[in-house]
């Protein structure tokens, strides 16, 4: 009996797991906070909350600054890491400037 429980908790905190991965850039829609993303060959648009943690190389990033990036900066097909839970993102890693 006890190792159903312990199976059944590790398969439940394994459901809520963030997915994470690299991606393209696309687009950024400052009105409605949304980032566009190609994942593979496919297209998937993410909501980007105040939570959002920002990384840049090693270190930390403001929001704000990521966020004036997408909008006025990024390239189509930058590529970038994310990571994502609801089709929210949790975490953006940026590469690290030369």
């Amino acid at each position: 009996m006890r190792k159903f429980a312990l199976s059944a908790l590790a398969l439940a905190s394994t459901l809520g797991l963030a997915l994470a991965g690299e991606v393209e850039f696309v687009k950024f829609d400052k009105e409605k906070k949304e980032l566009t993303v190609k994942e593979g060959a496919k297209e998937a648009t993410y909501a980007v909350t105040d939570d959002t943690k920002v990384k840049r190389g090693d270190r930390d990033a403001k929001l704000e600054n990521v966020l004036k990036y997408f909008d006025e900066k990024a390239k189509a097909g930058a590529k970038f890491e994310i990571t994502t839970k609801d089709r929210a993102v949790t975490e953006i890693k940026l590469p690290g400037k030369k």
